[in-house]
């Protein structure tokens, strides 16, 4: 059987049923229970004890720590097991505590994902149900409908007017139509049209197909094996590219520095242990813990705040996010959809115009939608019996939902759509006196209505219908029909929106909505939002524009109109050119733009196949809300960057003065377990840095990957702080003439100190005393501290190769220090000052200067004003 599911395409139904065990009825639940308990996962994934294993080993994968990790059991062979035991219980202690960490914010990702798990409609035991998408096994019946998100390779049963995206495996984005059959073996995937695909998702129509393969037997599992890493954001690639570039400096000084203690005939296996000591110090090992528990954190603050994060590396991209495009419905307005009238062509209120669309939106099978629900609750004078008897179902070329219906006397087929397309397949109109007339001496009229109805306001919808001789229907009956009248909907703009597109201006996010509703539509939400002259562009206008033009009239338009779903995703492109773009959608129409935005954003009752495109998941469709999110995703970067400067900045210092007195000095600077215990006990403290406090300042720009920054950041500070060790140097060797231990324990005490202080320095680009640091921040670095003073008076610091330092010498070490902070302080807010021109703008320094963005605020402020 398993050639043969690999082929399945090739045979009927009847042969599946047999082999799966299965019946049109679906599976029992006892039956399918058994099943997924065969699975090698059993519907769950991989363990947690492998999982946490894994990420355990990851801790230890630099070269680097296992190098010194084996430099230091060769010395616990040459006889100095102290030593080599202190240097590996201080590595694992170090690794133990970012694996913890790391843990601990992989569990946040999981409870994240558990909160968005896509379900699919089966058949159990005879009736539908609803489960998650990974309990689906072969022998499954799914039920399917416009929206769904395919869980599984299945066989069609059948189906009614289905078309299918299969984008992701075959690269063609226009919808494929699907229906039941078979078809050869050696017939090409993209023709395979009695067949749906794991990841692919239906467009229109509704279907019941078998389930054949699940997992990493389908063909998308089969490609997600060879392609499992999700790209790399702006951010991760700088991240990598800079720790790369930190890795090289570092190897090039810990080979310099090993060499020429080996030419100073200082011993092999000493020298050996210093120089991989001091590498592991400079070496950002911390930098995939702080950005993973960074994101993770800022994920929980996000779920607070009803977002929920689908991805953890599209944070940093959320906080980068200057132009937010959205439909007006739901953010916008306020979502809640009623009917305002039904009336017929020549505007008179029409209980036969209400009667059709009740009929029509009562019957409908697709994915449901705000209007059809309003259209449903509508009260009917006399509850006829009508029954369904076909559908053609809505998509997005027609653009209008076909429904057959018998009653006692007739068969009636209604559709209801978009006016143009409507208006198209009509060749008679309904008049007020229940008689009908050529369309043509009307035409104009009711295109006249139709644009008074939109200039008020309200979105338009057309019915028509026709008497129906037959009973089964398809897309020909739309044809020869009579226009019946206008569906009015009323959807109100929000109340706060002016006050939540201040609070976006004020985070500097522009905002473009991108609707398919008419333009008049569009210049009526335009003007009740302040804007007396609004940039519209419609969808016609879109295709005679030049890919060359379109960024620059995009930029400039407030309203995208009439638009077409594959012009979303053109448009977006477009302003890519001059934004960070944040797209938000929730409809089929919408995957292709959400896909193609830096950041995709859905909401939580969207269709499946949007909320699995986006990166961000809205528990509430709000502006406000998403604002608060752009604002975690700022502090989440602006956390992460904390401890990028702290170890560009001091550590990078420190570590490379360590390196210099080693050559000038007949002892080492600093004992190899000691340089370990400078980076473990720095390690607490540095781990906070994800859920510290940020400016409010800092917030209210997007915050970006900056290496020429970064780079100049670290030759300033790096100087300074080994201007400050040199200070350190000459003190203790020079003036005060300490031998080896009391020297090693002055330099372990300063360096510590003073890479707590330039935590505390950098973590603000104001004075540090005006801004607030993070309590746990604060009590880590301030137990850190304690430590770091008391210990050389402990039992502990003979085995250390400490000391205890008479307190003047204590003293001037901590003098030294904080005079490193009051002059690394003055020094940092000099340094952002002059860089402030690059420091966290927007690599498109004009747009915030454009017209459009100038009219949106203000137009606002004309409209607060009146």
């Amino acid at each position: 059987m398993t050639n043969d599911k690999d082929a399945f395409w090739q045979f009927e139904s009847a042969y599946w049923f047999q082999q799966l065990n299965t019946s049109e009825n679906g599976l029992s639940q006892q039956a399918a229970r058994d099943r997924l308990l065969q699975r090698k996962d059993g519907g769950q994934g991989q363990s947690a004890f492998r999982r946490d294993f894994v990420l355990l080993l990851h801790q230890f994968k630099s070269p680097l720590v296992l190098l010194l990790m084996g430099a230091s059991i060769i010395s616990a062979f040459l006889g100095d097991y102290t030593d080599a035991s202190i240097m590996l219980a201080i590595l694992l202690l170090t690794g133990l505590l970012s694996f913890l960490q790391e843990r601990n914010a992989g569990k946040v990702a999981e409870r994240l994902r558990a909160l968005i798990t896509l379900r699919a409609s089966v058949l159990r035991d005879g009736a539908c149900m609803e489960i998650p998408a990974h309990q689906v096994v072969p022998g499954d019946v799914l039920m399917l409908k416009a929206g769904d998100l395919l869980p599984a390779d299945c066989l069609i049963l059948e189906s009614n007017e289905l078309h299918a995206n299969e984008a992701s495996l075959t690269g063609e984005s226009y919808p494929v139509s699907k229906e039941a059959g078979v078809v050869a073996r050696d017939t090409p995937l993209a023709k395979r049209a009695n067949c749906l695909w794991e990841g692919s998702s239906i467009v229109s129509g509704n279907a019941r197909a078998l389930v054949i393969r699940t997992g990493a037997d389908t063909l998308f599992g089969n490609l997600r094996k060879s392609a499992e890493a999700s790209p790399e954001s702006a951010f991760e690639k700088g991240i990598r590219d800079f720790g790369f570039f930190l890795l090289k400096v570092t190897l090039t000084l810990t080979l310099f520095i090993l060499l020429v203690n080996l030419f100073n005939e200082k011993g092999v296996i000493e020298s050996a242990l210093f120089a991989l000591a001091l590498s592991v110090g400079m070496a950002p090992e911390l930098l995939p813990a702080i950005t993973t528990i960074a994101m993770s954190a800022g994920a929980r603050r996000m779920l607070e705040k009803k977002v929920i994060v689908k991805k953890l590396n599209a944070i940093q991209n959320l906080g980068e996010v200057n132009l937010l495009c959205t439909d007006k419905t739901g953010t916008i307005t306020e979502g809640a959809v009623r009917i305002a009238a039904t009336v017929d062509s020549t505007g008179q209120d029409s209980a036969f115009v209400r009667k059709l669309a009740f009929w029509n939106a009562s019957f409908e099978s697709g994915y449901t939608n705000p209007i059809d629900e309003a259209l449903k609750a509508l009260a009917l004078p006399s509850e006829e019996v009508v029954q369904k008897i076909g559908e053609i179902p809505y998509d997005f070329i027609r653009k209008r939902l076909s429904i057959g219906v018998e009653t006692a006397t007739d068969k009636w087929l209604i559709t209801k759509g978009a006016f143009s397309q409507v208006l198209d397949i009509c060749t008679t109109v309904r008049l007020a006196s229940d008689e009908t007339a050529a369309i043509a001496e009307h035409r104009q009229a009711l295109i006249d209505r139709y644009d008074q109805y939109g200039s008020n306001g309200m979105r338009v919808l057309a019915l028509a219908y026709k008497r129906l001789t037959h009973a089964e229907i398809t897309r020909a009956d739309e044809s020869e029909m009579v226009f019946a009248g206008f569906i009015l909907v009323s959807d109100p703009v929000k109340r706060d929106i002016l006050e939540t597109i201040e609070t976006l201006k004020r985070l500097s996010i522009d905002l473009k909505i991108i609707t398919g509703d008419s333009q008049n539509v569009a210049r009526a939400i335009a003007v009740q939002l302040g804007i007396r002259q609004p940039e519209i562009l419609t969808g016609k206008q879109l295709e005679a524009i030049s890919p060359e033009a379109l960024p620059l009239l995009a930029r400039k338009t407030h309203i995208f109109a009439e638009v077409e779903p594959q012009q979303k995703e053109r448009i977006i492109l477009a302003l890519k050119k001059f934004y960070t773009v944040a797209y938000m959608g929730d409809g089929i129409n919408d995957v292709s733009a959400l896909r193609a935005a830096d950041v995709g954003i859905s909401v939580e009752n969207a269709v499946d196949v949007a909320r699995e495109a986006a990166d961000f998941v809205l528990m509430e469709q709000n502006l406000m809300v998403l604002a608060e999110g752009v604002e975690e995703g700022r502090k989440t970067f602006a956390n992460t960057m904390k401890y990028i400067y702290i170890n560009t900045g001091s550590t990078f210092g420190n570590m490379f003065s360590v390196s210099v007195a080693s050559l000038m000095l007949p002892f080492l600077p600093m004992l190899p377990k000691q340089i370990l215990l400078v980076n473990f006990l720095t390690s607490f403290p540095f781990l906070t840095v994800s859920a510290d406090n940020v400016d409010e300042e800092q917030l209210m720009r997007p915050g970006r990957w900056n290496i020429r920054l970064l780079r100049r950041f670290m030759v300033v500070f790096g100087l300074h702080s080994s201007l400050f060790d040199i200070m350190t140097f000459v003190t203790l060797f020079y003036i005060l003439k300490t031998q080896a231990s009391v020297f090693q324990t002055g330099w372990f005490i300063e360096s510590i100190c003073t890479q707590l202080i330039i935590l505390f320095v950098v973590r603000t680009r104001k004075q540090f005393f005006k801004s607030r640091p993070g309590k746990y921040l604060l009590i880590l670095s301030i137990a850190a501290f304690f430590v770091t003073v008391t210990l050389p008076y402990t039992p502990l610091a003979w085995q250390l190769g400490m000391s205890p330092l008479p307190i003047p010498y204590l003293l001037t070490m901590v003098g030294i220090a904080a005079l490193y902070g009051l002059t690394g302080d003055w020094l940092k807010v000099w340094f952002f000052r002059s860089d402030k021109h690059v420091e966290g703008h927007s690599r498109f320094p004009h747009v915030h200067g454009n017209s459009s963005s100038n009219k949106w605020r203000g137009y606002r402020a004309t409209h607060a004003r009146r």
